[in-house]
């Protein structure tokens, strides 16, 4: 389920979808973010053999990323925008965000946070680091997924990807996966010791405050939502790692 959901990979699915399957695939989010950080990594290490410009390299690295996960984020963040920016109506808002099409706050919202992901990426790259940086912007953008399924976390509609994963990750387990992932940055190649921790936690806090504010106003996630959370954490890791 976390290969199926995050990638394009043809695996097969699993046979049921459970409180106990869909909290054990978010919980291996990162690790199902792999192939996707591994494709980044081969396409800014061949950019740079090839002496592409810094910010093509960026782009082309977080395009065959979104290419490999279907552009499923992309997606999500551009409807919960169009849903947070439409109406204080939970049902409206919820409506607007079913429709197959983004509006003009989806649509802004998206080209922002691509602008600000690729110039992150870039300036990385030019620094020299952009192997570190796509790799763990791309594992720390998936990372909050278990944050975002923790218990007590509702879901905004009876059905669809939001409703089976919520409240599906007991808080005793999504804790050491982010404690964990913190210390594996530590060893991030090329960059201090702190920046990659710290680029982690600014994805966990970015996301947070989303997911509080998507609560507050739809009264719980939506796959949506859960894209707009690792597009936006994907973002705020960047700038860490290029600052």
């Amino acid at each position: 389920m976390a290969l199926g959901t995050l990638t394009a990979l043809p695996v097969p699915a699993p046979r049921t979808i459970g409180p106990r399957v869909a909290g054990r695939a978010m919980l291996l989010a990162p690790l199902a973010a792999l192939p996707l950080a591994a494709l980044a990594l081969g396409v800014v290490l061949l950019g740079e053999l090839a002496n592409l410009p810094a910010l093509a390299v960026a782009a082309l690295a977080l395009g065959a990323v979104a290419l490999a996960s279907r552009g499923l984020h992309l997606d999500g963040l551009a409807d919960t925008a169009d849903g947070l920016g439409a109406s204080y109506d939970r049902d409206r808002a919820l409506t607007i965000m079913r429709k197959g099409d983004s509006g003009p706050t989806g649509i802004a919202t998206l080209v922002l946070v691509l602008i600000v992901q690729c110039a992150a990426l870039a300036g990385a790259v030019a620094a020299g680091q952009g192997a570190t940086a796509a790799v763990v912007g791309v594992v720390a953008g998936r990372a909050v997924l278990p944050l975002c399924c923790v218990r007590g976390v509702p879901a905004a509609r009876p059905e669809g990807l939001g409703a089976a994963v919520a409240g599906a990750v007991p808080l005793a387990a999504a804790v050491p996966v982010a404690l964990v992932l913190m210390g594996l940055a530590v060893l991030a190649p090329g960059v201090p010791w702190w920046q990659g921790p710290l680029a982690v936690l600014a994805g966990y806090a970015a996301a947070a405050l989303l997911l509080a504010r998507c609560v507050r106003r739809l009264g719980g996630i939506t796959g949506d939502v859960l894209g707009a959370c690792v597009e936006t954490a994907t973002a705020a890791a960047l700038l860490v790692l290029s600052a």
